[in-house]
């Protein structure tokens, strides 16, 4: 039985971050930095969570269990924090979660993406920083897109460290909010990133000229690990681009002690560079939109940072930029001093079905056949945990490269073969047939057929089409979609105890339709274009296949064996009420959201996400059984976490939706 929260009221706001690299580090100016890094392998540790996913590995696990199984159902609202207050936040893009370190919560809220310092135990402002009013931060896009800030110790005090939207880094004193005095090349505090990028001519004021070069932004925060501040970025959604053109995402990293621009990573080769023959025809000259928008991870010990990566300008349409697109769609790790590549793998060659690589990679130890390995996992849009050893890239588990079908857009030219993990299994349904289509009655059926008989269907890696083709379809159905697979909203957590990979996923699918360039945009220099991503609704506003159409996976990744799965959640009431499923026993379809998840030693617990219940539940992390439940004042909209202050263990869960304001909500124990 789920147990209704009693709200308290909210307490009284105080007003008040395969190219080779580039540039060498500077032999002087670092200063020394206090990293805050605990081990890796062992997760968030001491009641602390100082990354957005808990520790320099992504674990998403802390080692507290003041709430456990026996007393989860107990828990209750200790305070509110309304993040609305900071200017809009539609609650699709209320993607924040907060840090906890030196006895302070940080986090950011709103579209100028301002810095705040809460109390834990009350929720209460404490300090707010924002940048200035300026044209690069009102123009930007994905602005209500900011994931969080990133935390270090520089000199015997504490740092945040925070990029904005118009592209600057800035970093902040922990206690007071105040910019750190004498950092960066002005000595305020703040970094124009635009220049170091190395492209381009970009105005300090206006930065570059969007129409014609491109944009750049950022939604992840910035990492830090042996004194440096890496720096990620992204830009405008791929399906919405019409020029070939757009601006490279290169990696950026500075001195986290003195601000001092210390290296870059070119993710599209230059001449003379690893990886530059896989840009065909100058296509390196033009192409854009590679980057990393999810969060990146690090191994201190190993001093290697991992980055995920997208796929070039556009993502659905690769016609202009033959080859295999080194570094798109891949998992890189770089030497964090000096910025150079230890090693890379591409996930998914010439990618034109946006599977950007979606979230942090995970690290953690396993056992594998009696030996002790550094992991690394990286789930995925396309279902697959694909496991790697993080020190030299070798897979856990052999890859295969399968053929994969082929193209028929002209111009376009895909990869004959993908690589496919011969282990974990997908989480996922990969791909679609008839024998996947919503069956709950005859009548369903039938009108789940006369839809996709509207559309080319295939397994996973179907090439996207031309609407309205010489076939008569509308277009190509590809599974997983965009939105499909594990994906940002929810993620994945990895237990550092078992090696117990937790995945949040939906069966999702994409019908891009490819249309000339010129009927979206004038001026189109790209042959082919797309309006968006393109789901496809199946019959009476059902689901076009069977469910569950929301899940959580655990997998064994000493193994790669699945140990279980449960549904997210029960089954969305407009599906029970639907009246063409009347008398119809369903079960739990799950919702058609990505689950929220958080380990500890204890329990896996985890928010229905975004379109789901407002509920948070725990289950046993063993069986995936379901011990309890309490009722959140809204769905969740992004990961929670965890920590410990003055004795009492919070959870913190970013909460929202359509007619309810972003909040974090923060639960204890009575």
């Amino acid at each position: 039985m789920a147990k209704a929260l009693a709200l308290r009221p909210l307490s009284v706001c105080s007003l008040l971050l395969a190219g080779m690299l580039t540039i060498p580090a500077p032999a002087t100016g670092l200063g020394l930095v206090v990293s805050s890094a605990s081990a890796i392998q062992a997760g968030a540790q001491d009641g602390a969570w100082p990354t957005i996913k808990g520790d320099h590995g992504s674990t998403r696990y802390s080692d507290l269990d003041q709430v456990n199984r026996e007393n989860f159902e107990e828990l209750e609202v200790a305070w509110r924090w309304y993040a609305a207050n900071f200017g809009p936040e539609p609650e699709h893009t209320f993607r924040a979660t907060p840090i906890y370190a030196e006895g302070k919560l940080f986090s950011v809220a709103g579209s100028r993406r301002a810095v705040v310092a809460l109390d834990p135990a009350t929720g209460e402002t404490l300090w707010t920083w924002r940048m200035p009013h300026n044209p690069r931060w009102e123009k930007s896009v994905r602005k209500n897109y900011g994931k969080g800030v990133a935390y270090d110790r520089v000199d015997g005090r504490g740092v945040i460290y925070v990029v904005t939207p118009g592209f600057w880094l800035v970093a902040l004193e922990a206690e007071t909010g105040l910019p750190v005095e004498g950092w960066g090349p002005d000595g305020d505090g703040i970094v124009d990133l635009k220049p170091d990028l190395g492209v381009g001519d970009p105005d300090p004021w206006t930065g570059f000229d969007e129409e014609q070069e491109g944009h750049i932004t950022n939604s992840s925060p910035p990492i830090v690990v042996d004194g440096v501040v890496v720096v990620g970025n992204s830009g405008r959604q791929g399906y919405y681009q019409t020029r070939k053109e757009d601006i490279p995402g290169h990696i950026l990293a500075y001195d986290a002690a003195t601000g001092d621009f210390l290296w870059r990573f070119r993710v599209i080769p230059q001449p003379g560079e690893y990886g530059h023959e896989t840009w065909e025809d100058g296509s390196w000259e033009y192409t854009g939109n590679v980057g990393s928008w999810a969060p990146m991870s690090a191994d201190p010990e190993l001093g290697i940072v991992y980055i995920p990566t997208k796929p070039g300008t556009n993502d659905y349409y690769g016609g202009h930029r033959p080859g295999d697109g080194l570094f798109g769609t891949s998992v890189l790790a770089l030497d964090a001093r000096t910025g150079e590549r230890v090693w890379h793998y591409q996930l998914v060659r010439h990618d034109v079905w946006n599977y950007d690589v979606p979230h942090a990679p995970q690290l953690v130890d396993i056992t594998v056949d009696g030996e002790r390995v550094p992991a690394l996992a990286q789930i995925s849009k396309q279902s697959f945990a694909y496991v790697f050893d993080r020190e030299t890239g070798e897979p856990v588990w052999p890859f295969e490269y399968r053929e994969v079908p082929q193209s028929d857009v002209p111009g376009e030219q895909l990869s004959p073969v993908q690589p496919f993990p011969t282990r974990p299994e997908p989480y996922e349904m990969q791909g679609l047939s008839e024998d996947d289509l919503i069956d709950f009655t005859p009548e369903l059926r039938e009108q789940a057929l006369q839809i996709v008989s509207q559309y080319r269907l295939g397994p996973l890696f179907n090439p996207p089409s031309v609407r309205n083709a010489d076939d008569g379809t509308l277009a190509a159905i590809h599974c997983p979609g965009a939105f499909g697979g594990a994906n940002i909203p929810g993620g994945s957590a990895v237990d550092p105890e078992t090696g117990v990979l937790y995945v949040a996923s939906i069966k999702g699918c994409s019908a891009p339709q490819l249309i000339p360039g010129t009927q979206v945009d004038p001026d189109s220099n790209m042959r082919y274009v797309t309006r968006g991503p393109g789901g496809v609704g199946g019959p009476q506003g059902l689901p076009l296949f069977k469910p569950p159409w929301g899940r959580i996976t655990a997998i064994d990744l000493n193994t790669g064996e699945h140990l279980w799965w449960i549904p997210n959640g029960g089954t969305p009431q407009d599906v029970e009420e639907h009246p063409a499923l009347e008398g119809i026993e369903l079960g739990d379809t799950g919702h058609r959201s990505h689950a929220t998840i958080l380990v500890t030693p204890t329990l896996m617990m985890y928010g229905e996400g975004r379109t789901g219940e407002p509920n948070f539940r725990a289950v046993d992390k063993a069986t995936g059984e379901e011990l309890a439940r309490v009722e959140l004042p809204a769905p969740t909209t992004a990961p929670p976490m965890t920590y410990m202050h003055e004795g009492k263990q919070y959870i913190v869960l970013p909460i929202g939706g359509p007619d309810h304001p972003a909040e974090f909500v923060a639960l204890t124990l009575p």
